[in-house]
């Protein structure tokens, strides 16, 4: 289950990784971060090892080249929600 934050952020912000809209709706977008396993975590250090441990290349990347990718969404609690697409 992903954190209502989570949910409208992504929907909110889901055309930083998609050309087109995957979801319309709240349900929807919960229904897609499902799908697609989609992962809070707590800081941009764990993004980076998250990242990293799913095959990224992020050796010599900084915080915030991290903070910038197209997967990540940064959430107004200062979390972070990874979506990979």
């Amino acid at each position: 289950m992903y954190s209502k934050e989570s949910v409208e952020t992504f929907l909110e912000k889901q055309g930083r990784l998609f050309d087109e809209r995957v979801a319309e709706n709240y349900e929807e977008a919960e229904e897609f971060l499902e799908e697609c396993m989609a992962v809070e975590v707590n800081s941009l250090k764990e993004v980076k090892k998250y990242l990293d441990g799913a095959g990224a290349d992020v050796e010599g990347m900084s915080l915030e080249e991290i903070a910038d990718a197209c997967e990540v969404f940064e959430l107004p609690s200062g979390k972070y929600l990874i979506v990979e697409g």
